[in-house]
């Protein structure tokens, strides 16, 4: 598998970029089917990092409400969200990952 195919995008929350700065750990969300390994190995040639360990979790779809309006009738529908697999990733000591254009003043 190549590496584009496994990391899909990095997750950008508040909890996330405290742990970035106090402990190296950087979250990504991977494919479904990737494993440790093969995510440890993709971050490490995309990034040019260490990997130190990775923790991975399968995130369940959530079901969705939805309400219509088609030709004055109102349609109410439910459906479902994608599941998806999110990878925390442990950075050895020294290493970090520049994902966005932080500027520092």
């Amino acid at each position: 598998m190549d590496y584009h195919n496994i990391i899909i995008k990095p997750l950008f929350t508040e909890k996330m970029s405290i742990l970035q700065e106090t402990q190296r750990k950087y979250a990504f969300q991977v494919s479904q089917f990737a494993n440790k390994i093969e995510i440890k190995k993709a971050i490490q040639k995309k990034f040019d990092v260490e990997v130190e360990k990775v923790a991975t979790m399968n995130r369940k779809g959530k079901i969705r409400q939805m309400t219509v309006r088609s030709g004055g009738r109102v349609i109410r529908t439910s459906g479902r969200k994608s599941s998806w697999k999110r990878a925390i990733v442990t950075l050895r000591e020294g290493f970090s990952i520049e994902l966005m254009g932080e500027v520092s003043s």
